[in-house]
Order: C-alpha cells, then sequence, then structure tokens
C-alpha cells in the first residue's frame, strides 16, 4: 500500500481542518483500536463539505461500517433530510444507529441490512450525493445502479480510489498513464474500470482527491 500524504501533510490536514464532535471522537477511537479502515476526519470532513455544496437533502451509502461516514453527512443535512445507510454486517448496522442516535441523526438515518446493490432496487432517486465505499470489483456496478438517480449539481464519490490494502498501486499508476499492467488483482481493476467508466461519461466531471486513501468526486453537469 502506497502512503497518500506524509504523515506531516496528514497531520496539517487534520489540524487545520474541522474538529470532529465528541461522538466522531469516540469513533476515531474506535478505528484505531480495532484497526477498522474507516474514511478517517480529514475526508469525512471533506463528504461533509461535499453535502453542503450540494445542498444536499437525501444520500445513499454504498457500504457504511460502523457509521462514520454517515454521520458526517448527517450534520450536513436539513432536519428533514435522509441518509441511506446499508452494511452486510449486522453489529456493524447496530454500531451505526447507536452513534447516529447519540449524534442527534437518529431520525435522519435508514439503516438497511444486507447487499446495497439490493438494497437500492427499493429506493427511488434523487439522491444528491451516493458514496461508494464497498467492494471494488463492484463499484462499476454500483455506479450504473445509481447513475440516473443523481441530479445535475449532484455528486458520486467513491472511496480507495488510489490505495487499499489489496490494491497494487503500482498497477493502478501504470493504468493511469495509459499503460496495461499485468494480471492486476480484482481490487485494482475494479478501481481502473470505476475510473474510466466515470471518466468517460460525460454527464459528469471527475476529479481523485489525495486524502486518505484517495477518493475519485464525480459531479453531475449535464
Amino acid at each position: 500500500m502506497v502512503d497518500v500524504l506524509s504523515d506531516e501533510i496528514e497531520r496539517f490536514v487534520r489540524a487545520a481542518g474541522p474538529d470532529p464532535d465528541d461522538v466522531l471522537a469516540e469513533m476515531d477511537a474506535y478505528a484505531e483500536r480495532e484497526g477498522f479502515p474507516h474514511v478517517g476526519p480529514e475526508v469525512g470532513a471533506t463528504l461533509r463539505l461535499v453535502a453542503r455544496l450540494a445542498d444536499a437533502e437525501r444520500i445513499f451509502e454504498f457500504g457504511s461500517g460502523f457509521g462514520y461516514s454517515a454521520y458526517w453527512f448527517a450534520e450536513a443535512l436539513p432536519e428533514d433530510g435522509e441518509i441511506v445507510l446499508t452494511e452486510v454486517d449486522e453489529d456493524e448496522l447496530e454500531q451505526a444507529r447507536d452513534y447516529m442516535a447519540r449524534g442527534g441523526y437518529d431520525d435522519r438515518a435508514r439503516y438497511e441490512l444486507g447487499d446495497a446493490l439490493e438494497t437500492i432496487d427499493d429506493y427511488d432517486g434523487p439522491f444528491d450525493v451516493v458514496l461508494i465505499d464497498h467492494q471494488k470489483h463492484r463499484y462499476v456496478e454500483a455506479f450504473e445502479s445509481v447513475r440516473d438517480e443523481v441530479p445535475v449539481g449532484g455528486v458520486v464519490v467513491a472511496d480507495n480510489a488510489i490505495t487499499a490494502g489489496p490494491i497494487e498501486f503500482e498497477k493502478l499508476l501504470a493504468w493511469a498513464e495509459g499503460a496495461t499492467p499485468d494480471d492486476p488483482n480484482e481490487h485494482t481493476r475494479g478501481i481502473a474500470d470505476y475510473l474510466d467508466r466515470v471518466g468517460e461519461d460525460p454527464a459528469f466531471e471527475t476529479v481523485v482527491l489525495p486524502l486518505g486513501e484517495g477518493i475519485a468526486v464525480s459531479y453531475r453537469i449535464a
């Protein structure tokens, strides 16, 4: 795995950004203690900013873990807004419910246990912001399932656009520079295929931001 930011720059970005509240600080401590790969406060604050800039009223997450990103998102929603959390691990979803309730956001949250790609079929859009953060080889499928539900001015964010434990960064870099890497694993191929898909879609403008493990931000322009 490659370090997206140097330790000093990461510390600077974190220190200069908004302070997490007490619940988020507890969630950060839990993730560090348990080795849980959450997005961290730099990405969390960016997700909240994206939701604010999009005037988000409805948000859908493909993969929510114990609710960390959803908590950041929820702070940007109006009182009558909605965020849909999806998770295949029942214990993690219950943790998310507890954290969201403690933050005062439970009334904005809907908790869905099971495969997010099946859950999205039960919902009608629009969704102003979508987060894709589940199995990398299914990112393109997730995008296709929700693409038409994102309005102009809406945003799709994909986590792990640069790195994650199983992603082979050198092969991903070779792909980005126009080469054809030999036999990338399914996680690396999943990210490359996703960035190809959103990058070629004329309705979206996409940039990759080097925060956390990299996030691809796709803004709907048409």
